[in-house]
């Protein structure tokens, strides 16, 4: 006798990516049939297809939208998008285009800046050692403003705008003496640090002097900056109350005030479903009470605001692509093992930061498990994304994908192990097209020319 028991159960599919996950995505993407998903009308397994992997992909449109934003929440405001998040031609005309300035860090990022037409009156230059190449090409160029940072720096400058028969416009960089930012080695707003001149011992005090000293430079204003991937507004308040407090001990003792006050950026993003950002409306409204009220308190003129976003445009509108090449199963871990790694986003070697990778370009049916994603280099820490759920029969082959990527991976890489840096395409309205190349074998050749 044969007995029939219940059917066995149907496999269940991995569930679609929902508003939840995907909130962490550019807007435009949407989950296909496939398992795969589509940004920027371009489905991920075609991108990785066509340009290969490792891949940076750039939603064209969710940058314009971000630089938007800003330009709506602060529309009083001097906007400075942080070429150091990521800077290429495209992405210096579209932030250009959508009413932004550049906040660049070097003679490489000014001179590229430039060449994709963006005015350098609009650009700022910063740097806590700027080279003498530096600030050649800023004053050839003729940048609207560079950030004092160190009390050396003004004698040089001075010297080279007295040479060049330059007026040169520049903004003391100040320490407020906040504690702000996600990890230890980005905040920049307290003491004892690389960057900028204290309040507290009254360095900045005395260098606002010597600048005011100096005929052939005129302080345009005070700058701050505070910290990285900060997600509350109360940070940014404390600097404002601050900042106005030395404007007006700069108006008691030299009778004259900074008409500018730059916050810096360092506005945080979410990596992950359910991580914080910062609301950029209500860090507008706040910062504008906060300094309305300050400067009242104060008798002072409202200073024109200059914000300088980098992370929170460019972070949300990257996603990148890599291939499994081996998956190792432990009593402990399971490792998938991908094509790229810590020579295309050194950021969590560096910070310890964390991502939500994604299976795309085809359908599981596996339970998820948690799994480590590591890279191709030989660095134990070479590790992408620690303990993330995937599909259990994740396999070599296999397609990842990593959302909230535009910001300090290509900026940062390297080519660690003689691994070239990954191509980036933007996408947008259905079509692809490639913004900087892969580094190849021959480039990194080309510089070896000894014997």
């Amino acid at each position: 006798m044969t007995t029939v028991g219940p059917p066995p159960a149907a496999p269940v599919a991995s569930a679609p990516a929902g508003p939840a996950e995907l909130s962490v995505w550019p807007a435009s993407t949407v989950p296909l049939p496939t398992g795969d998903l589509a940004v920027g009308g371009v489905p991920l397994a075609e991108a990785a297809e066509r340009f290969g992997t490792p891949l940076y992909l750039l939603d064209e449109d969710e940058v314009r939208a971000r630089c938007r934003t800003y330009v709506r929440a602060f529309p009083d405001a001097d906007i400075r998008y942080a070429a150091k998040a990521f800077l290429c031609r495209a992405m210096a005309r579209w932030v250009a285009e959508e009413g932004l300035g550049l906040d660049v860090c070097s003679a490489g990022e000014l001179e590229l800046a430039v060449a994709a037409d963006v005015p350098p009156e609009r650009i700022l230059l910063h740097g806590n050692a700027k080279s003498p190449h530096d600030l050649e090409a800023a004053l050839r160029l003729g940048v609207g403003r560079i950030v004092i940072d160190s009390p050396s720096e003004i004698a040089r400058l001075a010297a080279a705008a007295g040479a060049a028969g330059a007026r040169v416009r520049v903004m003391v960089r100040v320490v407020p003496g906040i504690a702000a930012g996600a990890h230890e080695k980005i905040r920049t707003g307290t003491a004892d640090q690389k960057f900028g001149l204290s309040v507290a011992d009254g360095s900045a005090q005395h260098a606002v002097a010597r600048v005011l000293a100096q005929p052939d430079l005129e302080l345009a204003g005070l700058h701050c900056h505070l910290g990285s991937q900060i997600t509350s507004a109360k940070p940014y308040l404390a600097a404002v109350r601050r900042m106005v407090g030395l404007m007006a001990r700069i108006r008691d003792t030299h009778g004259t005030v900074p008409p500018e006050l730059d916050l810096g950026g360092g506005h945080g993003i979410a990596y992950r479903p359910g991580e914080p950002a910062l609301d950029v409306p209500a860090l507008a409204r706040k910062v504008r009470a906060e300094l309305i009220e300050s400067c009242a308190t104060a008798g002072l003129t409202v200073p024109r605001l200059v914000i300088e976003p980098g992370r929170a445009v460019a972070g949300p509108s990257g996603v990148a692509l890599y291939r499994v090449l081996a998956v190792k199963r432990t009593e402990a871990h399971t490792f998938v093992a991908v094509d790229g790694g810590m020579s295309d986003n050194p950021r969590p070697a560096l910070y310890g930061v964390r991502y939500a990778p994604r299976l795309v370009g085809r359908r599981s049916y596996a339970e998820p498990a948690p799994m480590t994603v590591v890279g191709r280099h030989c660095e134990a820490g070479d590790v992408l994304a620690a303990g993330v759920p995937l599909p259990g029969d994740v396999r070599p082959g296999d397609l990842l994908a990593v959302p909230a990527a535009g910001a300090y991976h290509l900026s940062m890489a390297s080519a660690y192990n003689l691994v070239g840096r990954p191509p980036v395409a933007a996408v947008r309205d259905g079509a692809t097209r490639l913004l900087v190349r892969r580094e190849t074998l021959d480039d990194l050749s080309s510089r070896d020319v000894g014997r």
